[in-house]
């Protein structure tokens, strides 16, 4: 997605508008730098992998929701079922005000809740034995919130489409997906298969994520779309969409078969979308390529329409850049090269495979969804238009990079790090290419990645395993470096009477990564550490290669 933390601050600046993995080595990574924040017990409540979340295991929702946008109310039921993993009373389900859960059911009893700010404790009276299915109904309704400014602020939000139709959408990732709907908010669990069913009145139409099973009419005006998505997926990838669409679809020959690509927009914009939507096939064609096969084609994928710029709701990505290209008709990386595609359906669809086949555990890892995101845009170019262009294209974001804190936060509190996380990100994975220094091989990593965890969640330090070992590269510094401090690497250098002279500055102990520099046109390869090295060189013309995310300075 486009995060909010990053793109409220990103925009401003570049256009005026614009679990946890291993305690012990998260408690060493974590001492690399220090943070102030003050978290409250709702954000433990919420970000952490409580007793009464740890003993059940997700197994299926159905989602069941009657919209009024008239009213912008609200109402209906999530039934949970659960595989018991130990023995416990008390299950947490997470639901945010203004929304109030009305009674929750197991086995026709309605059972006690005891709330605590957003987290709600039902108090079970069946015993729970492990290896057994329960299934649970929780019965809620309301206003929920409306989104501000989505998807940054995100909650549901209440347009009218030019010719006074309703236009509601819902986006929630980072405030998460109990702003609308009762469930387990967090990211390590993920529900098996789902089930959402969207009632309506009947001059709309409902898309939500999976395959469209069924049309309900109903006599009071209303309509209920039901969907079913046969794969795991994220809370925050649920959505549901409402407006006057038209539809349009084609298959595309992928590496798994035949995909269903389905676009759903709205009625004036069917002509437009048939053009700007060329570029979603374009889209999967390179993105297979680089990552290995789109991670769900049993649940198609689609594009659809909605009043806010997009975000990644898996095989259901939301669009709504004004059919240009570029991010609303601007380049971010500032060379030309983004205006050469539609910046919400790549970043948004190549959350795919990042952010929806593979999953943070824990929303302190989020770098794992958005730094291979936005250096999948690159990746883009690369397909098309070559290796000089997607170069060219990554190494103009690094403007929009402020190096304010560091890139991965505080785990277990449902805290985020910094926009960095972007174009920093993927700064740093541009980087670790030339280290890896085998395009193949870098690509077999990246698809390598998709295999070995498809459809699981993950913690940084499996990613960051996965890549040093594959790759043959010790890359524990680089990681270290680019994630968990606010530091560019300095790479000093002094040149006289033919000797070069030269040393990392301003990076973590035991920094060591080799560089690349072209002495009199020749390529060469460094290897610097924080001691001072000498090199007897022909001339004294040096420069650093620009695909390495460094500062360099000439002493």
């Amino acid at each position: 997605m486009l995060r909010k933390t990053f793109f409220a601050s990103f925009y401003i600046t570049t256009f005026a508008l614009f679990f946890a993995g291993c305690a012990k080595t998260t408690a060493q990574k974590t001492a690399l730098f220090s943070k102030n924040e003050q978290f409250t017990r709702q954000d433990t409540l919420r970000g952490s992998i409580t007793q009464e979340r740890s003993w059940w295991d997700l197994t299926y929702y159905h989602l069941n929701v009657s919209v009024d946008p008239d009213r912008k109310f609200i109402k209906g039921k999530n039934t949970v079922q659960y595989k018991v993993l130990k023995p416990h009373q008390v299950l947490q389900i997470d639901l945010q005000p203004p929304l109030k859960i009305t009674k929750i059911t197991q086995n026709n009893e309605s059972l006690e809740v005891v709330s605590e700010g957003n987290a709600h404790f039902i108090q079970l009276k069946s015993t729970q034995k492990i290896g057994e299915i329960h299934s649970l109904d929780v019965y809620y309704e309301g206003n929920p919130k409306e989104a501000v400014r989505a998807p940054w602020d995100g909650g549901f939000s209440w347009k009218k489409d030019n010719n006074g139709k309703h236009f509601v959408a819902t986006s929630c990732q980072g405030l998460g997906a109990s702003v609308w709907w009762p469930n387990k908010d967090h990211m390590y669990d993920e529900v098996d298969s789902m089930a959402i069913s969207v009632r309506v009145p009947k001059n709309l139409m409902d898309v939500s994520n999976g395959r469209l099973r069924n049309i309900e009419q109903h006599n009071d005006n209303t309509t209920t779309y039901h969907w079913f998505v046969d794969n795991p997926i994220n809370n925050y990838g649920v959505n549901v969409n409402i407006g006057d669409y038209v539809h349009f679809s084609e298959k595309h020959q992928g590496e798994a078969g035949e995909l269903d690509m389905d676009y759903y927009v709205l009625r004036d914009n069917l002509e437009k979308a048939k053009e700007q939507f060329k570029d979603a096939p374009k889209m999967m064609k390179a993105f297979e390529h680089w990552f290995g096969k789109y991670p769900f084609y049993k649940d198609g994928f689609k594009l659809v329409e909605v009043p806010y710029l997009g975000m990644e709701h898996q095989s259901s990505v939301t669009y709504g850049n004004q059919y240009k290209n570029g991010y609303l008709g601007s380049d971010l990386s500032g060379t030309g090269w983004g205006l050469k595609f539609d910046f919400i359906i790549i970043h948004e669809a190549g959350h795919e495979w990042f952010a929806n086949n593979i999953t943070n555990v824990d929303i302190a890892d989020m770098w794992i969804h958005e730094s291979f995101t936005a250096y999948s845009e690159n990746l883009f170019l690369d397909y098309y238009y070559g290796k000089e262009a997607s170069a060219a294209y990554v190494i103009g974001t690094r403007a929009s990079i402020q190096n304010d804190i560091p890139i991965i936060g505080n785990y277990n509190v449902n805290n985020e790090g910094s926009g960095d996380m972007y174009y920093k990100g993927a700064n740093m994975l541009h980087t670790i290419r030339q280290l890896v220094n085998d395009d193949e091989k870098w690509r077999q990593i990246l698809r390598g990645l998709n295999t070995e965890f498809y459809h699981k969640t993950v913690t940084t330090q499996e990613i960051e395993n996965y890549i040093t070992e594959n790759s043959g590269v010790d890359l524990t510094k680089v990681f270290d470096q680019y994630l968990r401090t606010i530091n560019i690497p300095e790479f000093e250098y002094q040149i006289k009477n033919n000797t070069l002279k030269y040393r990392w500055n301003n990076v973590v102990e035991g920094f060591n990564m080799p560089l690349k520099v072209i002495i009199d046109g020749e390529t060469e390869v460094l290897h610097p550490s924080e001691n001072w090295q000498t090199k007897e060189i022909k001339g004294n013309n040096m420069e650093v290669d620009d695909n390495f995310y460094i500062n360099s300075k000439a002493l």
